[in-house]
């Protein structure tokens, strides 16, 4: 495990889990948001981000998690064919509205983990309510046949549970 690309629908703890995994192995975290977010918020510049994503994946080791607007298919391609470790967080829809509302609920009283700094927690759920209306059309069997045929040659883990994703990085970390 030296690159690992982890993603999935909006609030399904992919933040979470890769400072989790990050803190265990020692390997740098490069969370999207970080990425595709300037300080204030405001969005980079498509180049901008590509030519960042581009010398992460250079680097010998990385964990990159997340999934955006701005990133396009080509770069999230990029990173799963650079990846030797593959983490498709898939939990149920109605766990991830439930997430993606919590995370909305606990902003009240403190900033979500992984959370952008200058962005909006209320603009930011609105969008992830939107996306998860579309997910459908993207994350479904389709493209988790498309991940499995990626995976050949690389460790390929589907993460479809509360459970698992909090005891992923015992079982799977030594």
């Amino acid at each position: 495990m030296k690159k690992v690309a982890i993603f999935g629908k909006p609030g399904n703890g992919k933040s979470t889990l890769s400072k989790k995994l990050a803190s265990a192995t020692g390997i740098q975290l490069y969370p999207l948001d970080s990425i595709l977010y300037k300080a204030n918020g405001e969005e980079v510049d498509r180049k901008s981000y590509e030519d960042t994503h581009e010398n992460i994946l250079s680097l010998d080791k990385w964990i990159i998690e997340g999934f955006s607007p701005i990133n396009s298919l080509d770069t999230f391609n990029r990173r799963l064919e650079e990846a030797d470790t593959l983490i498709y967080i898939d939990l149920p829809y109605f766990v991830t509205y439930w997430l993606v509302t919590k995370r909305l609920i606990k902003s009240v009283f403190q900033k979500p983990e992984g959370w952008p700094e200058g962005s909006s927690v209320l603009n930011g759920t609105l969008k992830s309510y939107k996306v998860l209306k579309l997910c459908p059309k993207f994350w479904n069997d389709s493209f988790l046949q498309r991940v499995e045929k990626l995976s050949i040659n690389k460790s390929l883990h589907v993460i479809r549970s509360i459970s698992e994703l909090n005891t992923f990085v015992e079982k799977n970390v030594q």
